[in-house]
């Protein structure tokens, strides 16, 4: 067995032996997803375990376990205001579970619908409609934790020893726009003496229009693991302006500001950072190489 199946084989007995032990029947445990996380159908029971196993190298348990709690009682928020969010699972406690050296979470099993084409220019116009909700969130939560800038330098210092991974030119770049950026980053003054008047609001942290789960019965926010204090540009980093003219549209029809170009440029300066960032998680998934390939190609042009 390789090293990632066996990894991804101790994430499920994991999950099963951590559904069991919370009282849940479970004889037809399933993997629905294997990527960041090992996502598994309890079946029986109508519960998902969500088991984080590609983590930067500054993230131990007990800080995951910090942002697990954090997600699930935003979702739980969300779900009670009627927000269509994947809730927490009902039949378990609302926390984190730690075994086997995982610190996992439990969900409401949702019925996928496979057929369904994704539209995300119409995600993207939707994702205004869930700051609106997430606008009064009484979660404590942290000023662009989502940027995790301590795996930003951490990342940049160990790929230093990765000429395989980067080139010493690309990591040069990528240092000094770090080096520009990073206090932004950091410091919530910092942030709004460049930015005056931008309200930093709870965000949903990871790319909302991309983390739209198909359910069969309608769709449903997901993959809340990097909610954050932040401007709502930063749900849209990346995305282009044909998705950013959706958000704005769908901000128009709620009242909400549209986006603002120099904040969206911060933004996604930073993402595309991020993305180089990520090549230090290739010894831990090689898969990724594939889907960080185009950006890092868009970034060097």
């Amino acid at each position: 067995m390789t090293d990632l199946a066996s990894r991804t084989a101790a994430a499920l007995d994991a999950a099963v032996g951590a559904g069991r032990d919370l009282g849940l029947t479970v004889t037809d445990a399933r993997v629905l997803h294997d990527l960041f996380s090992v996502v598994v159908h309890l079946a029986p029971a109508p519960v998902v375990a969500r088991v984080p196993v590609v983590l930067p190298a500054y993230v131990d348990l007990d800080l995951l376990a910090r942002r697990q709690r954090t997600e699930l009682d935003v979702t739980r928020w969300l779900a009670d205001q009627g927000t269509p969010v994947i809730p927490p699972s009902p039949l378990v406690p609302h926390a984190p579970v730690r075994r086997d050296g995982f610190s996992l979470t439990l969900w409401q099993y949702v019925e996928e619908d496979r057929g369904k084409e994704i539209d995300y220019a119409a995600n993207a116009e939707s994702v205004a409609g869930l700051h609106a909700a997430l606008r009064d969130c009484p979660v404590p939560l942290e000023f662009l934790s989502a940027a995790e800038p301590e795996f930003m330098a951490g990342a940049l210092d160990r790929l230093a020893e990765r000429p395989d991974l980067i080139s010493a030119a690309d990591l040069g770049r990528a240092r000094r726009e770090w080096q520009e950026l990073e206090p932004l980053v950091r410091s919530r003054a910092a942030f709004e003496q460049r930015f005056p008047g931008v309200e930093l609001r709870p965000v949903h942290g990871d790319a909302p229009a991309a983390n739209i789960f198909p359910g069969a019965e309608g769709d449903l926010y997901a993959d809340f693991e990097l909610v954050t204090l932040g401007p709502v540009e930063w749900d849209m980093a990346g995305l282009g302006p044909d998705l950013a003219a959706a958000y704005d549209r769908g901000a128009k029809d709620r009242g909400l500001r549209p986006l603002d170009p120099d904040v969206l440029r911060f933004t996604d300066a930073i993402g595309m950072l991020r993305v180089i960032a990520c090549l230090d998680l290739l010894p831990q998934l090689p898969v990724l190489h594939d889907y960080l390939k185009p950006a890092l190609d868009q970034w060097r042009s």
